[in-house]
């Protein structure tokens, strides 16, 4: 099979394609799945790019979807020929007990899905949602997850509350489909007039330009007669996170995700006191969430938003457009 290795000490001129033997027959309780997709997430991207940030010889990438080919003793959840989608955590199947390192995530810990056919336990993978193509479930695993946890698992979404996205990068994106189906309102902020042109068609009741409106937690308090908004999905990090605080409701909640804007930071603490803010930090979620999110995504009548495709080959080419930050939604690799 074909599959893509990052070479020590890692960078995008490191990714390598390779032959490598076929996935072995599934054994108890494994399912052997033939990938047909992946996307690329800012996890990824960091991990192919730091120095030596995964072992030599890893094969990248977190997400993957494709078609069960053959399934091990005792799985009865699925058979060849289901269409399934892998989870971040395959070691988190439910519950509070949550993962603090990457140390199984595939993509970075272990090797993950650049690579044509894998046999994993089948508690790995969950069902795609019906109806989709194999690169639209491959976006769910990451970015689709992790904006349903901060919508829904921790932040509690209700009908007619205010949310606020953040760009116009995968999870932002979800995060907008998602809090439109459910009755909310969607606030979202880019720098890019073409981009706020796309968020408004897909339903944003406001656009902030960012870089027209620097302050734009207040720009937020304005548009909603003060009250400010009801969950907040922060992925800037650092650089943003002061605005998301003054932009968010009393009582609100803070779903802090993204680093794009660093590691570490100043917090404007007496203000985030004063409103009682919940800041939750959250990184993707767990396999039960995820059956909970595929069921509810069958009932929406949207679909991922997909900027690009590339082959597997093409892989260090999709992180280079991925690095121009010029994307509007998710980029695919389909093979």
């Amino acid at each position: 099979m074909q599959a893509i290795q990052l070479q020590a000490p890692g960078g995008l001129d490191h990714l390598h394609l390779t032959t490598l033997p076929s996935a072995a027959a599934p054994q108890a309780g494994e399912i052997q799945v033939r990938i047909h997709a992946s996307s690329l997430n800012y996890h990824d991207l960091l991990v192919v790019t730091r120095p030596n940030a995964a072992a030599d010889g890893r094969i990248p990438m977190a997400d993957g979807a494709g078609v069960v080919t053959a399934v091990g003793a005792g799985v009865s959840e699925f058979a060849e020929g289901d269409r399934v989608v892998s989870t971040f955590f395959p070691q988190w199947l439910s519950g509070r007990q949550v993962p603090s390192d990457f140390h199984l995530v595939p993509g970075d810990g272990c090797d993950g899905f650049a690579r044509e056919m894998v046999t994993l336990p089948a508690t790995a993978f969950t069902h795609a949602p019906k109806g989709y193509s194999h690169a639209e479930a491959a976006t769910l695993t990451t970015a689709g997850l992790t904006a349903w946890r901060a919508l829904v698992v921790d932040g509690r979404l209700q009908a007619g509350q205010t949310v606020l996205v953040l760009g116009t990068g995968g999870v932002s994106i979800f995060a907008l489909q998602m809090a439109k189906s459910m009755g909310a309102r969607v606030i979202a902020t880019t720098s890019s007039a073409d981009k706020a042109r796309r968020l408004q068609a897909m339903g944003a009741d406001l656009v902030i330009n960012y870089a027209q409106t620097p302050e734009w937690g207040n720009a937020v308090l304005a548009a909603t007669d003060g009250r400010g908004a009801d969950i907040v999905v922060e992925v800037g990090g650092p650089g943003t996170l002061p605005q998301s605080i003054r932009a968010c409701a009393v009582g609100g909640h803070i779903a802090l995700i993204g680093v794009l804007t660093g590691f570490a930071g100043s917090v404007p603490t007496a203000e985030m006191m004063s409103k009682q803010i919940s800041l939750k930090g959250l990184i993707v979620g767990s396999r039960e969430q995820q059956q909970d999110m595929v069921r509810a995504l069958e009932q929406f009548h949207w679909k991922p938003v997909i900027d690009s495709r590339y082959t597997l080959p093409e892989l260090a080419q999709a992180f280079r457009h991925q690095q121009s930050a010029q994307h509007f939604g998710k980029i695919c690799l389909e093979f």
